[in-house]
């Protein structure tokens, strides 16, 4: 019998092997801040600059408490502060027993304004809120005389401990005129964005960039703002007042706003 063929030899599979992925890598969008997403080095506030006022202070601040008792200032045509970057204003103006702060004013011309409260232009805000009036009126409203705002809010509970600045929703007066409601609210990208753009400025106005798309088609007009020292009197646990002062020293306050808790 003869004997069985030999067995063929095994072949090579003809599949194409798998090859290691491609060391190719597509590029991604460069992390650097654009001009108008500033990459964002505010601090949060220096505890150490919250220290308990002198006597004088505390007896200047309970005499001014009174809510019904506004300074009487003889109104002067308001003046746009000039912009200073880096520079700090002097002490001739400085209010006794007010602790200086920066105060911005700031929103597109025809959407409603924004007020944000820091200690310093390097810090992050401890205070946001929206208020019921354009930008561009309020301003309007500043160009024409000295501008008065009043913003209160009922009293809670005996026991609540809500600090002053923290209540949520304030009703808003302009110059004896109601106008709706103020809204504090936590601080956004956006917010963020404008308080870094203007970390190096002490006071000023004028325009700020911003960025157009799709959504937005700027038919709320320019980013506007107005930044100035301001003076914080507290009254009590139930009063505060923020005194823009003028840059020249020359005259008393542009705008005075009263926080109230009746």
């Amino acid at each position: 019998m003869a004997p069985p063929p030999p067995l063929p030899q095994p072949q090579l599979s003809s599949h194409p092997q798998f090859r290691p992925p491609s060391s190719t890598v597509t590029p991604t969008a460069s992390s650097t801040p654009s001009p108008t997403h500033p990459h964002i080095s505010l601090q949060n506030p220096n505890s150490s600059t919250n220290k308990k006022p002198s006597k004088p202070g505390k007896f200047f601040r309970r005499f001014r408490s009174v809510f019904r008792s506004f300074p009487i200032i003889t109104p002067t045509p308001c003046k746009m502060p000039t912009l200073h970057v880096g520079g700090g204003g002097t002490d001739n103006n400085h209010m006794h027993g007010g602790v200086r702060m920066t105060g911005t004013l700031f929103g597109y011309r025809r959407a409603r304004i924004n007020l944000a409260i820091q200690q310093n232009p390097k810090c992050l805000p401890m205070l946001i809120l929206e208020l019921a009036i354009p930008t561009a009126k309020l301003l309007q409203e500043m160009g024409s005389g000295l501008v008065r705002i009043a913003l209160e809010c009922e009293k809670k509970h005996p026991n609540e401990k809500t600090k002053l600045i923290e209540e949520p929703v304030w009703t808003m007066y302009c110059n004896g005129k109601k106008l709706g409601y103020g809204v504090k609210r936590d601080p956004t990208q956006e917010d963020l964005n404008v308080m870094q753009l203007l970390h190096a400025v002490s006071m000023g106005a004028g325009v700020l960039p911003t960025e157009r798309t799709e959504n937005n088609d700027m038919t709320d007009g320019e980013m506007t703002y107005m930044r100035a020292h301001f003076e914080r009197v507290t009254g009590s646990k139930d009063s505060e007042t923020f005194y823009m002062m003028n840059p020249d020293g020359n005259s008393g306050p542009e705008l005075t706003i009263f926080f109230v808790r009746i």
